[in-house]
């Protein structure tokens, strides 16, 4: 081999190990935050500095290192626990939570950022909240709590107990409440139970109502039929009035009225006599002047 070529050998060997050498140095000075990230600075132990802006940030190499935190919303399952009511009924609440890291130095500080050990700790605050919670109401008043107000009692005791480690719960909520095999039977019954004694309320009181509608429309009924009755009457008496009028009018001379009064008698005398056709009279009866008139 040649001088030169050993010159140009050697002369790329060196460019390698440069750029090799300057890789490695932009590697260990350089690092990225992602968007729900932070990144915490550590020098010998002890932190430096909290880095959030997302982007490509620098830090000294070799004597710092950079522990990247996820500070989004995370999703965790918390196994099924047994607790009692205060009137000491048995229910088992199967709860999941949403957390985050609202404070990295704390997270770090106290857990090391290791999401195990921060699991453990929520798993235990969110029991001892459901607990304590379940255990100051009544099973009546849990069942009617169940939903957004259990929730957010719940949440609020869970965050008393987590808030040391920098980390809040967003959300504990109770995905199932359930009562154990042997008290559901009893517990349904009487929930079945207390809605017939419900609905056999709402029916005594539409019953009731329904009774109150019908008095009240007889009653008008009543007064109505009353009132027509009565105005028929006056009308009748009114018309038979004028009747008397109209027929006094019309007989209102002596000999109209005799005329009158032998047609009045021969309607009498028909009424008398009917389909008997023999009639016996007096020759001074009043009947036998209208057959036959008055005697000279």
């Amino acid at each position: 081999m040649s001088k030169n070529t050993k010159k140009t050998v050697i002369g790329a060997v060196v460019f390698a190990v440069i750029v090799l050498a300057l890789i490695i140095f932009l590697g260990s000075t350089l690092y990225t935050v992602h968007v729900n990230e932070a990144a915490i600075i550590i020098r010998l132990g002890k932190i430096q500095a909290v880095e959030s802006n997302p982007g490509l940030h620098m830090h000294a190499p070799f004597i710092e290192s950079v522990t990247g935190i996820y500070t989004g919303d995370i999703l965790y399952d918390i196994p099924v626990s047994d607790v009692i009511t205060s009137d000491k009924k048995s229910m088992i609440a199967d709860n999941y939570v949403i957390w985050s890291i609202d404070n990295p130095t704390k997270y770090y500080q106290t857990l090391g950022a290791v999401r195990g050990r921060a699991e453990e700790r929520i798993e235990a605050a969110v029991y001892n909240a459901t607990k304590n919670t379940i255990s100051s109401m009544t099973q009546d008043e849990i069942i009617a709590a169940r939903g957004s107000t259990l929730t957010d009692m719940i949440t609020r005791a869970s965050n008393s107990d987590i808030s040391q480690y920098g980390i809040v719960i967003n959300l504990a909520e109770i995905k199932a409440l359930d009562l154990p095999d042997d008290n559901k039977e009893a517990v349904y019954e009487r929930m079945i139970s207390e809605r017939n004694n419900i609905a056999a309320s709402y029916t005594a009181k539409g019953q009731a109502e329904a009774q109150k509608i019908k008095n009240e429309t007889d009653k008008k009924v009543s007064i109505l039929t009353a009132n027509a009755e009565k105005d028929a009457a006056k009308i009748e008496a009114e018309g038979e009035a004028e009747y008397m009028r109209i027929l006094s009018g019309a007989y209102n001379d002596e000999g109209k009225a005799e005329f009158y009064n032998y047609l009045r008698g021969l309607d009498s005398l028909d009424s008398m006599v009917g389909d008997n056709k023999t009639l016996i009279l007096d020759k001074n009866s009043e009947y036998a002047k209208i057959l036959y008139g008055t005697p000279e």
